[in-house]
């Protein structure tokens, strides 16, 4: 018996990282569609991805490559393996303020007591198969756009990614009864980076948490060359649903043309996307008058837009039949331009008080009540009644991307350049994506407050681009951001300023430094731009200044290696690796339980033992409570809301014993 069925059988509600059920409530093709759309193909079962999908044996003795890889089964079962993973908090950096400054080597955390950092912005440091397993439980349907750019199927010689399978590996996936010559062909494909089997193997898990990560109304997109270009097309038909599919752009990524092929000079590379559901996503394109459609009910998306008239031409004398009073009821929300009974009365009024009018006419109101609201707003330092329509999202509002993009800023020059002068003239970085280009991919899929996940990040591209844009508009747009700890060879550039800087010499240094870098070039530029209106000093961390730069700071976490239940040498149960700090510990449970924003700051209630977010609570090294001076902590945090606690650091003390029915373990 492990330590999950102890507290099992002792009457504890008990929850893992495996567990992570979900309701659905269609018919069964309609959920084979949204979730399994690599089952069905023309409104027919594709019966031997359906018994793939329900991990049942199939025939793994396939020719060639392509939807029939060799390596199928495995990536399949990588995909619904737990992970063996967790999360380490390395700190939390404001690029502006200076502060949070990350001690790499020994892993040292800011103390949440002694500092507070609002951010949403994340960056996972480790191999993303893992990352995007961790990240699945509280974000799954949460990410409007995926932008990624995998490692391309090259003459390299390995992977930089530790995927593997060998006999144990097949064992552990349940996968032991393989033949000795498919077992063979498939330990290959794993090894070499010249196997179109391998490359399709390592992508095909990756691209199915992907896709559970996409909200509904998500988009994908994909840069590739011409060396997976069509199988990834045949993999993405596959797991997104060919209806699904949205455009391959061709990018015109190198206008030099690349001298190394042999017969041509190619100049481009393309950007496959997919949609996570085709029938929910309006045309790929920047909003002509860049309204932002950021409130959605059962018509749609839409936007506010006050139905006082604002500007020139607004007061009374200018339109004096658009003057009139509007009647809603604060009980029913009826609007009406009729008095009646226990309504209140609206006029429009400018910001000084005298009359103004409003955008529509009294036959209008009339005939679109539908589409108007009334809510509460501080005018003055009084609150008082507003009107607002609802504007709808259509494609109207449209201008729709052309699938050639030959834009200036997408070459890859360019993006050589940018990072060369964040990094005061060296070249730390080979083949860096333009900030342009993903920039112009938000600038289509995304709206302002929009969550943005790239798994490949590389020098951290899609992060800087997010910080950039939210710049340009104002947006609140969050980045989630993956990267491997890929060491970088003694004879590179970036190799030497890691060392200079004290950075361990590997890509995520680059990734963190270049963040850090970039969100101090916007901030620096933002406060050129500053007229008055608010100033920062520096290092000024007063709420309202530092609430108003945390759009470019970030959370940094390491992967480690899980807690594991091992039997010593005198056969009892012992648990291993549990050395994580509290804090850590902490983090994993939000991240695992799933309910409150992993980015939050829990509140310390009882340091290196309970926090909370809200009304949830978390514990960790619940011995703490057994203490007499504590116990109470236990008995106001069950009152208060629901309690979490770490089951890789607790006991079933006395105190647990007598709350086991109103707190879940978690591991």
């Amino acid at each position: 018996m492990n330590i999950q069925d102890k507290f099992t059988e002792a009457g504890f509600q008990v929850s893992s990282k495996s567990q992570n059920p979900e309701n659905y409530d269609s018919d069964i093709l309609q959920f084979l569609k949204e979730n399994y759309p690599q089952t069905i193909r023309g409104n027919e079962i594709k019966w031997d991805e359906l018994k793939s999908a329900l991990g049942l044996p199939i025939d793994e003795k396939v020719n060639g490559y392509g939807l029939n890889f060799v390596g199928r089964n495995v990536a399949n079962a990588k995909y619904k393996q737990k992970t063996t993973k967790e999360l380490k908090y390395l700190g939390s950096v404001n690029p502006k303020l200076k502060v949070g400054s990350l001690k790499m080597e020994d892993g040292e955390n800011l103390n949440f007591s002694n500092f507070q950092l609002p951010t949403s912005n994340l960056l996972l440091k480790g191999d993303n198969l893992d990352c995007l397993k961790i990240l699945k439980s509280y974000y799954s349907g949460k990410i409007k756009c995926i932008y990624i750019d995998p490692p391309y199927n090259t003459a390299g010689d390995q992977f930089i990614y530790p995927d593997k399978f060998d006999k144990e590996e097949a064992e552990v996936l349940g996968l032991a009864n393989i033949s000795d010559a498919d077992f063979d062909r498939m330990q290959f494909s794993f090894q070499t980076k010249k196997s179109h089997n391998g490359w399709l193997s390592f992508m095909y898990p990756r691209l199915m948490l992907a896709r559970d990560l996409l909200a509904k109304d998500g988009v994908i997109f994909i840069s590739i060359d011409d060396n997976e270009q069509a199988n990834l097309k045949l993999l993405c038909d596959e797991i997104f649903g060919e209806e699904n599919f949205v455009e391959t752009f061709i990018n015109r990524s190198n206008p030099r043309g690349n001298q190394a092929k042999k017969y041509t000079a190619s100049e481009h590379e393309y950007i496959l996307s997919y949609a996570k559901n085709i029938n929910l996503i309006v045309a790929l394109g920047e909003v002509k008058d860049e309204m932002e459609f950021d409130k959605e009910d059962e018509n749609g998306k839409y936007i506010e837009i006050g139905l006082r008239k604002r500007g020139a031409g607004a007061s009374r004398k200018d339109a004096p039949n658009q003057y009139y009073p509007i009647y809603f009821s604060m009980e029913t929300n009826e609007i009406s331009t009729i008095k009646f009974e226990n309504a209140v009365e609206i006029l429009p009024k400018l910001s000084d008080g005298s009359d103004g009018r409003w955008r529509w006419s009294f036959k209008s109101v009339e005939e679109n009540k539908n589409l108007l609201l009334v809510r509460l707003v501080k005018r003055n330092g009084i609150r008082e009644y507003d009107i607002f329509e609802k504007k709808y999202f259509t494609g109207d509002q449209i201008k729709k991307e052309k699938s050639i993009i030959y834009d200036k800023g997408v070459n890859n020059e360019n993006a050589t350049e940018e990072l060369t002068e964040l990094f005061d003239g060296k070249k730390l970085f080979d083949f860096p994506k333009p900030v342009y280009t993903i920039k112009k991919l938000l600038k289509l899929s995304t709206y302002k407050n929009s969550l943005i996940l790239d798994f490949f990040a590389g020098s951290g591209t899609t992060g800087h681009a997010v910080m950039q844009l939210n710049a340009e508009d104002g947006g609140n747009r969050k980045f989630i951001l993956c990267q491997i700890d890929e060491p970088i060879h003694e004879s590179k550039p970036a190799y030497q300023f890691c060392i200079e800087n004290n950075l361990p010499p590997v890509i995520s240094s680059i990734t963190i430094e270049r963040l850090k870098r970039a969100g101090e070039k916007i901030e620096d530029e933002r406060k050129k731009k500053e007229v008055g209106s608010w100033k920062f000093e520096e290092n000024d961390t007063s709420s309202s200044n530092f609430q108003l730069q945390s759009s470019n700071s970030f959370m940094v976490f390491d992967l480690v290696d899980a807690p594991k239940l091992e039997i010593d040498e005198n056969g009892q149960i012992a648990m291993q690796n549990t050395d994580n700090d509290p804090l850590s510990r902490i983090y994993n449970m939000i991240f695992s339980v799933g309910i409150d924003n992993p980015t939050a700051t829990p509140e310390c209630v009882l340091e290196n033992c309970l926090y909370k977010i809200g009304n949830n609570y978390y514990i960790t090294n619940s011995e703490e409570l057994d203490k007499s001076e504590n116990k109470h902590f236990l008995s106001e945090a069950i009152k208060n809301g629901k309690v979490f606690i770490d089951g890789w650091t607790a006991s079933i003390n006395t105190t647990l014993q007598n709350y086991k029915e109103d707190v879940k373990i978690v591991f």
